[in-house]
């Protein structure tokens, strides 16, 4: 602090001894072209204002006490003398006065505030700095959150294909017996047509027509056994989705084919009814399926106990108010409590003594990854309608 003092008071001294060579140097060179009173007032004047712009005030004051005695001694007559006879010059002397004290006392103040502003100013960029800083290490910490959620989500998805895909492998464990037949019944067809055609080529008189359409049974066949062999490697396949445009009532198809037999093994009557001219929808055809025969599965072990009325399943496919496709599978069992209902999609609830209580769960995850959504209600009669929705291929593309 007592060195700033110092500085400050060498300063103005130096401002002031800067000042006084000027007010010289102006009091010199106008006395020699003898102006008047008026140019050197605007000659010391000027030299004010200079000081003022360099911070000077000190040196300002002190040039404006100066410069109204040099006005007096050198320029308002009676020269080299303090008197004054005209009450003008006075006045002018008084106005030079005010008018250069003014003029300091604006100019010092200009100054401050603009060494105001300058360090608000700095104070401000270095706030600036310090909330960029401060919002740069928050973007950093969110990529990096959002990094994590994405790992997560990753993970999730993984987990829940691999789940979906042993629920696929328990599903066709449990249809071993339907799966067999389908592929028994074709290849059995196709050694009986062999041997019809063995027998036909055995005969002294070949019959090459019978043996062509023979032929063309055992291929028939063949393409059959080989259609459903197909279908049982994609649903046991672990792949990634494959969003597809689909006919859903192929879908449904497909799926009563490796089913049927278990549902006719517990005596249900399998319906549908499927409308024409649906638009395709999008979506993954082996996911589809898994939904559509864990319902029908469901449906069937629903009317084990049933002994008073017919078992029957029914599967209808529409298109709603909305433009999705819905497809609905309602049987005539027991049905289903208000109570169960509300937790018969969560994971590991199941009304079934060996049940995992994950089928419904899943099925509910891939249909709303499809953009759907499964619910269930009570039929008006008998039994529970398992029903969901699948956007078409035009809404999937939005």
């Amino acid at each position: 602090m007592k060195q700033n003092g110092t500085d400050r008071y060498w300063r103005a001294a130096w401002q002031c001894l800067l000042g006084g060579v000027g007010l010289a140097l102006v009091t010199l060179v106008g006395f020699r072209l003898q102006v008047d009173l008026a140019i050197a007032s605007l000659l010391y004047l000027a030299i004010v204002v200079l000081l003022s712009f360099i911070d000077a005030l000190v040196a300002s004051v002190f040039v404006s006490i100066m410069a109204v005695l040099c006005l007096d001694y050198f320029f308002a007559p009676p020269v080299f003398s303090l008197r004054l006879n005209d009450p003008l010059d006075a006045v002018a002397l008084v106005v030079f006065m005010g008018t250069a004290l003014l003029i300091s006392r604006v100019m010092s103040a200009r100054k401050r505030a603009e060494e105001a502003l300058q360090k608000v100013l700095g104070e401000l960029e270095s706030k600036v700095q310090q909330r960029t800083a401060e919002l740069a290490k928050a973007n950093d910490d969110l990529r990096a959150e959002i990094g994590e959620r994405q790992r997560a989500e990753e993970a999730l998805q993984k987990a829940q294909a691999e789940l979906a895909h042993v629920s696929r492998l328990m599903t066709l464990g449990e249809l071993t017996a339907s799966i067999s037949h389908e592929v028994n019944q074709p290849i059995a067809a196709v050694v009986t047509n062999g041997q019809v055609c063995l027998r036909l080529l055995a005969l002294e008189t070949p019959r090459p027509d019978d043996v062509r359409t023979t032929v063309e049974r055992i291929v028939r066949d063949a393409h059959r056994a080989s259609e459903v062999i197909q279908r049982i490697r994609a649903l046991a396949k672990r792949t990634e989705p494959q969003m597809l445009s689909l006919d859903i009532n192929e879908v449904i198809r497909e799926s009563i084919l490796l089913v049927q037999r278990e549902v006719q093994s517990h005596g249900v009557a399998l319906r549908t009814e499927l409308a024409s001219a649906l638009p395709p929808v999008l979506g993954d055809r082996v996911q589809l399926q898994q939904v559509l025969i864990n319902l029908l599965i469901n449906g069937v072990e629903a009317m084990a106990s049933i002994t008073d009325r017919p078992r029957e399943i029914l599967i209808r496919s529409q298109q709603d108010e909305d433009g999705q496709v819905h497809v609905a599978v309602l049987d005539s069992g027991i049905g289903i409590t208000s109570e169960a209902a509300e937790k018969l999609f969560s994971a590991f609830f199941t009304t079934k003594p060996s049940g995992m209580g994950m089928g419904l769960s899943i099925s509910r995850s891939i249909i709303k990854a499809h953009g759907g959504r499964l619910w269930v209600a009570p039929n008006p009669d008998h039994g529970a309608a398992f029903q969901f929705t699948v956007p078409t291929n035009s809404q999937g593309a939005l």
